[in-house]
């Protein structure tokens, strides 16, 4: 069953933009079910397309801020919102936001079905302000989820994995097939939560170190540790953190990261 508002979206899905607008309601009712907006809660959709989250979301929660790229959906968007509910729409390149200053004091919950061409860059970008953020739900490419999600010694560990790891605690919800979406993508789709940790309890001392030693450390992946991180520490550094430098990135867990980059930042 589609879930937009009929023709008020006359504009195709531009492949240009990357867009896969999400039509099935059972998959979108999965979403919100796993959100459970709470009276209160500061709502912001990212890439709203057609609104197929978007009116659900308004008709369970009454207010949402959406942020969306593409001018042609503005004003279809929000006509359409009017029966749904208060919606404010936000256009900019979601890169752009500064989600500290659109929470300015209350944490927001993002929820979105996000373009696999810029998810990684969306996820990224929401860590730099996971203070302000309480927690993410997002529909990304099956593949991206799986690499988030995984852990130590798999081949699909890497430089997400341990970034999001880091800061967020990471839970793959389920997974979308192509016939969800118009037009159906090439590859499955599935949907995770994210939940900033407490930065209290994160432990990492230079986030710019860290992101620095993890970045070095899977740039290239089948080197030891001691061959790819040497321009960043020595062995030494390695030793005291209790890290082999003979080990490749993947034996690494996340605190070994954090250990490592703090011992640098020490130093």
């Amino acid at each position: 069953m589609s879930t937009h508002a009929g023709d008020q979206f006359r504009a195709p899905p531009k492949k240009s933009l990357g867009q896969h607008f999400l039509h099935e309601r059972s998959v979108v009712d999965r979403i919100i079910h796993a959100v459970d907006p709470k009276p209160g809660d500061r709502l912001v959709e990212i890439g709203p397309g057609q609104g197929a989250m978007t009116f659900p979301l308004l008709d369970r929660h009454g207010v949402l801020t959406a942020i969306e790229f593409d001018r042609d959906l503005l004003q279809p968007l929000a006509a359409a919102a009017r029966a749904h509910g208060e919606l404010t729409l936000v256009h900019a390149n979601v890169l752009d936001v500064d989600f500290t200053a659109l929470a300015d004091g209350t944490p927001i919950r993002l929820v979105g079905n996000l373009p696999y061409n810029l998810s990684s860059p969306i996820l990224f970008h929401a860590l730099d302000h996971a203070p302000a953020v309480r927690d993410m739900h997002f529909m990304l490419q099956k593949e991206v989820v799986e690499r988030a999600a995984a852990g130590p010694g798999s081949k699909i560990y890497g430089r997400l994995s341990v970034m999001l790891q880091a800061f967020c605690e990471v839970t793959s919800l389920f997974t979308v097939g192509p016939g969800a979406f118009r037009p159906p993508p090439k590859v499955d789709s599935a949907v995770m939560r994210l939940v900033p940790r407490d930065p209290a309890r994160i432990g990492i001392d230079d986030r710019k170190r860290f992101a620095d030693v993890v970045r070095a450390a899977f740039g290239q992946r089948r080197k030891t540790l001691r061959n790819a991180l040497r321009l960043v520490c020595d062995e030494a550094a390695m030793r005291d953190a209790g890290v082999d430098p003979q080990a490749r990135a993947e034996q690494l867990e996340v605190g070994d990261f954090v250990r490592l980059s703090n011992r640098i930042a020490a130093a």
